[in-house]
């Protein structure tokens, strides 16, 4: 027989269905890291992609700001359980940086400056689905949201979208990056509540 007490209701569930399940609605933006934000200069900012085979291609942070950006207005989902709507940010598309990048690699390692990882399916990073953020509501993107530029990937989990991003290595076989190899989720669909291996 269960025990429930008696008016125990938890966190309120919002009605809005573009909230995953288990998420609650966030107005402000919170400033969650695992370590010290780094403080990166453009002057010396670089970002590369590196194949399978090793060969690089590398971008300057004038290079990357010279190609054509996008403005997605997207919702992003923390696994800490905040879901935050209608964020507008300014980025290049991932596929502009691999459309010249030849590979056979599934799977990409996210590499950020103070050394974070992620991995993530490479056909994750495709079809306008990822960007290279470098701007948040107007304004250049703050060191502590992940300044000078962030991966952005709204459809998975944030710690996917690694703060101070600064290069992808496509691999063949996948790899756990920081917080997979503590438990965290491979994939991380807030859709289907991904948080940790296993669920």
């Amino acid at each position: 027989m269960a025990v429930v007490s008696p008016g125990f209701q938890g966190r309120p569930r919002s009605a809005d269905t573009r909230i995953p399940p288990g998420q609650y609605l966030e107005k402000t933006f919170p400033v969650l890291s695992a370590g010290p934000t780094p403080r990166v200069r453009t002057e010396t900012w670089q970002f590369e992609i590196t194949t399978e085979t090793g060969k690089k291609h590398s971008w300057s942070w004038a290079d990357l700001v010279a190609l054509p950006s996008e403005k997605p207005t997207v919702d992003i989902h923390c696994v800490t359980q905040w879901s935050k709507l209608d964020t507008t940010w300014r980025g290049v598309p991932l596929d502009a940086l691999l459309a010249d990048v030849e590979t056979e690699a599934d799977y990409v390692m996210v590499h950020s400056y103070g050394g974070y990882t992620t991995n993530l399916p490479l056909a994750d990073l495709l079809d306008g689905q990822a960007w290279i953020a470098h701007e948040y509501n107007g304004a250049p993107l703050s060191p502590e949201h992940g300044g000078p530029a962030r991966l952005l990937v709204p459809h998975l989990y944030f710690w996917k979208s690694a703060k101070w991003v600064n290069g992808l290595r496509l691999m063949v076989k996948d790899e756990p990056g920081f917080w997979e190899n503590v438990g965290y989720h491979d994939y991380g669909d807030p859709w289907r509540e991904q948080r940790y291996q296993g669920d």
